[in-house]
């Protein structure tokens, strides 16, 4: 080592055992810094109200709401239980007490999943199986002590070294020999473990095909045998998070999101959590936000800059330095002018407007009242339409300081006068809502300020009367529509196909399973955030206790507008939108050929009439062309006729 002066080398795991040296594993638990961040955040808090400091080594560890939110397996972002396996263990064995958490590392691995140990044991638990112990002949309470917490299951390494000093007056360095010897598997250190093993019992006066026996169940057990060392400090810090996510959610959820910040699918899942935990989530905002994820002083967890894509650290150290040194930034203008726009480019500030960071320095925000004058699509359409100009201003500024001119006309059309910097940009086209949403989906992952489905909700009624929130078990069919949230592909033991899709219509969310046929002849439409319409036969979940419906059929929006719709019905003034619009109209019907009829109210000064176009104008009803139509002719000029 050159800088110590010292010999450093390594050896083998094995090798290092054998030369009789200490070996440690090290484990790095990024847990540990979330339980951190969140007791920095909460002891912060406290301090303001003269609360003293808590302490996460001294809670209390039979807190009844916590283990009542593990029991509902709510164990999202909780150390160790929130996978969907463990979720589902976890509402089978119903845990009430430290000793099951510690269970529940250990047993949620593939060897006692397999064995059916698992299931010994939550029956034990719930009293549906009797307990018993592996010696009913022998001092009925010898082995209680050590198989009692685990309801006579053999779970632990360490209570296989415990019936070895009970019943054959092991030492604990011999029985430690054992414990290595079963883990291992050689049958020649087996068989001298055994004949050590039927020894010490016939010295303790036990019978010997009852001490051969119970080496059979200990060798057997000792494969799934693990580590109570580990599995307590894991259930323990399995606790610590339930009981910061029971008591104090908002520092919790804002600790875990900023350890994940930079996990945008696992974001997105714990922005889900927040939202049904019923947590306030307030959008990132260059006047409020820090790098990570905090909690405001009304209790609102408020998005991290940093987890803003196309952002980065040291953009958001330039936007947090000078938002401390000169107080909050006043509009677009004022903060090209004051951050650094070596850290901040073109890219950076798209990245902001789109995330709607900058919302609250727009044209349409009253700073005072907390809200848009009008609306947030006008008012990121203005922002964004600025940017470049905002960008030259605050270069030239920099320019004219650097070479020591003062730039006379700066002085008096800054961001302190009482002049318009956006005069000229707030009869930009606004957003439409799907440019919103679809800015917020590509710079924080998810849809932040509406749901797609909002911009549908009347239309679909038409087709899908019944919400997800309002289904009921049916053998009848009912039909539904929804974003795809989630989507999962599994193969039968027939080695078919089939989907289990997760809908959201914000009312709530529903999996449809999808077998070989159906998803087959669908399977073009299964697409992340794609918008469907099924039809199908709902059902409870035994296990759950939700619904899940079983699907027969499914559509795109298209396919069902196209088979219910009556016509594409445009509204046209000659005197308003002249012969140019026309052929624009004519040009961008001929794009989307279909086999839904158009119909045209047509208004001239000295007439109206309904005209329906013929078989050669028929439509495909696609988003796209709506939006077409609304771009050239105006926001009111087209609808939807349903039979």
């Amino acid at each position: 080592d050159e800088a110590g002066g010292g010999l450093v080398t390594q050896f083998d795991k094995d090798d290092v055992e054998a030369a009789g040296l200490v070996k440690f594993d090290f484990l790095g638990l990024r847990t540990l810094t979330i339980i951190d961040w969140a007791m920095d955040t909460i002891n912060r808090v406290r301090a303001k109200t003269g609360g003293a400091p808590l302490d996460i080594n001294f809670i209390p560890l039979d807190d009844l709401p916590t283990y009542q939110m593990l029991q509902k397996a709510e164990t999202t972002a909780v150390f160790q239980l929130e996978s969907r396996g463990m979720k589902e263990l976890i509402k089978k064995l119903k845990p009430d007490c430290l000793e099951d958490l510690i269970a529940l590392v250990a047993l949620f691995r593939p060897g006692p999943l397999q064995s059916g140990m698992v299931d010994d044991f939550i029956n034990r638990k719930h009293g549906r199986e009797i307990l018993s112990y592996p010696h009913p002949n022998y001092q009925l309470d010898s082995l209680k002590p050590v198989l009692a917490p685990t309801y006579g299951i053999i779970l632990y390494q360490e209570q296989v070294m415990q019936i070895a000093q009970v019943m054959a007056g092991y030492t604990l360095g011999g029985a430690d020999m054992l414990r290595r010897a079963m883990g291992k598997k050689k049958p020649e250190e087996m068989a001298k473990q055994r004949q050590i093993f039927l020894e010490g019992c016939e010295t303790n006066n036990i019978n010997a095909d009852l001490a051969g026996n119970i080496f059979d169940l200990v060798e057997k057990f000792a494969g799934y045998g693990f580590n109570k060392s580990h599995s307590a400090a894991y259930g323990l810090v399995s606790y610590q998070t339930a009981w910061l996510k029971a008591h104090y959610p908002a520092p919790f959820m804002a600790a875990v999101l900023s350890a994940d910040m930079h996990n945008t699918d696992k974001v997105v899942t714990l922005i889900e959590e927040c939202r049904s935990m019923k947590l306030r989530l307030n959008p990132p905002d260059v006047n409020v936000s820090e790098y990570k994820f905090t909690v405001d002083d009304a209790g609102a967890v408020v998005y991290g800059l940093g987890a803003i894509k196309g952002v980065g650290e040291g953009p958001v150290e330039t936007i947090v330095e000078k938002r401390l040194q000169g107080g909050p930034f006043l509009d677009l203008f004022d903060f090209c002018a004051r951050v650094d726009l070596k850290r901040i480019n073109k890219r950076v500030m798209e990245a902001l407007i789109r995330s709607g960071a900058l919302d609250n320095l727009g044209p349409f925000f009253d700073t005072e009242q907390q809200a848009y004058l009008k609306n947030v699509d006008r008012n990121r359409a203005s922002l964004m339409a600025a940017m470049e100009e905002a960008i030259a201003a605050a270069e030239q500024t920099a320019k004219s300081a650097d070479s020591g001119h003062a730039d006379l006309f700066g002085e008096l059309l800054g961001p302190s006068t009482v002049r318009d910097v956006y005069e000229q940009y707030r009869k930009v086209r606004e957003w439409t809502f799907k440019e919103r949403l679809r800015g917020e989906k590509e710079t924080l992952g998810l849809y932040l300020t509406g749901h797609p489905i909002d911009e549908y909700e009347k239309e679909i009624r038409r087709f899908a009367r019944q919400r997800i929130i309002d289904l009921k078990p049916s053998r009848d069919s009912q039909t539904i529509a929804g974003l795809v949230f989630d989507l999962r592909v599994m193969k039968t033991k027939r080695g078919d196909k089939m989907g289990f899709v997760t809908l959201d219509d914000r009312s709530a969310r529903i999996e449809v399973s999808l077998y070989a046929e159906a998803y087959q002849s669908s399977q073009a439409l299964l697409q992340k955030d794609a918008m469907l319409v099924v039809e199908g036969e709902v059902s409870q979940d035994d296990f759950s206790g939700g619904l899940r419906m079983r699907v027969k059929r499914v559509m795109s929006l298209e396919d069902a507008r196209t088979t219910l719709l009556d016509s594409v019905r445009i509204s046209l003034n000659t005197e308003r939108h002249g012969a140019k619009s026309l052929d624009q109209l004519a040009g961008l019907l001929r794009k989307f050929p279909g086999g839904c009829a158009v119909t045209v109210d047509l208004q001239r000064p000295d007439a109206a009439v309904q005209l329906r176009l013929g078989e050669g104008w028929r439509v495909e009803p696609a988003d796209d062309l709506v939006q077409g139509i609304r771009d050239h002719l105006g926001k009111d000029s087209v609808s939807l006729h349903y039979r």
